[in-house]
């Protein structure tokens, strides 16, 4: 009887293979976890339930006289902004509840686990895309109710909103990188809001970039929440699949590119 041996590397491969399997069917699980925790506790959807209706209602009804002359004229500017700053808020959560779970001994746990050490971590995000389209339906349809018409149809409006998601979810990385990091949870959500006003605030928005001084129309050009805004604006009123939505997918993909492994590498030093 003859006995054939796999190579070493082969053997190798497989367990790699096999441990990224087990990864994400883990990540999955966790992910799971996650869903089942806004189920027992629905007030965790307040911000994304509330957030949209209560800034849609006061920034139109605000600035849609000022800035357009009537509420109609503007809808078409504001719901795309309302989108983008309301879902991008939100991803400030993941970080908060990142903290609250590691300060609760919740990590510790999965620690005596025989599961990857990175899924909890991969699960809490994943499991944090369903606030983003939960958000994202919602301001489209109070658009909707008060009159937006989006000139792209449905399939562009659909586009939309997965662009914001993914794009939510690879700002989520940043402040998921903070819960890892801070000491509390209230200084994760102190420190997320100084990155987050500036980003949302200081952006088109709003108003038209137009109408800013020279020295600020500089930065909030080159900010990648103004070509998110604008790639939503193209596509969900014009129709168009432009140059600011490979701006914004570009904008994503370095985000995650620098804190990905930043957050991962700061995750397994805690855990």
């Amino acid at each position: 009887m003859k006995t054939e041996f796999a190579p070493a590397g082969a053997s190798r491969r497989i367990v790699q293979r096999g441990g990224f399997v087990q990864a994400i069917r883990n990540s999955l699980t966790m992910a799971y976890r996650g869903l089942l925790k806004i189920k027992r506790t629905p007030e965790q959807l307040f911000d994304v339930t509330l957030q949209p209706i209560l800034f849609t209602l006061m920034f139109t009804y605000i600035f849609g006289g000022a800035i357009s002359g009537d509420v109609p004229s503007y809808l078409p500017v504001i719901i795309p902004g309302i989108l983008v700053q309301t879902v991008i808020g939100t991803s400030v959560v993941t970080g908060v509840q990142l903290r609250e779970d590691m300060d609760k001994g919740v990590f510790d746990r999965f620690k005596s686990l025989p599961i990857a050490r990175i899924a909890p971590l991969a699960g809490s995000l994943l499991a944090d895309t369903v606030r983003y389209t939960i958000a994202t339906v919602l301001t489209f349809v109070m658009g909707y109710l008060m009159g937006y018409r989006p000139e792209g149809g449905l399939g562009y409006v659909a586009i939309a909103a997965v662009l914001v998601i993914v794009c939510s979810w690879a700002v989520s990385w940043i402040f998921a990188f903070f819960g890892v990091i801070a000491r509390s949870a209230s200084s994760v959500q102190g420190i997320s809001m100084i990155v987050l006003f500036p980003l949302t605030f200081l952006s088109n928005a709003f108003v038209p970039v137009e109408t800013m001084p020279d020295w600020l129309q500089w930065f909030v050009k080159f900010n990648p929440v103004s070509h998110l805004v604008s790639a939503v604006r193209d596509l969900a009123n014009g129709g168009t699949l432009g140059a600011e939505v490979g701006w914004s997918l570009l904008a994503a993909a370095a985000i995650v590119a620098i804190f990905a492994p930043l957050t991962v590498k700061a995750y397994m030093r805690r855990t």
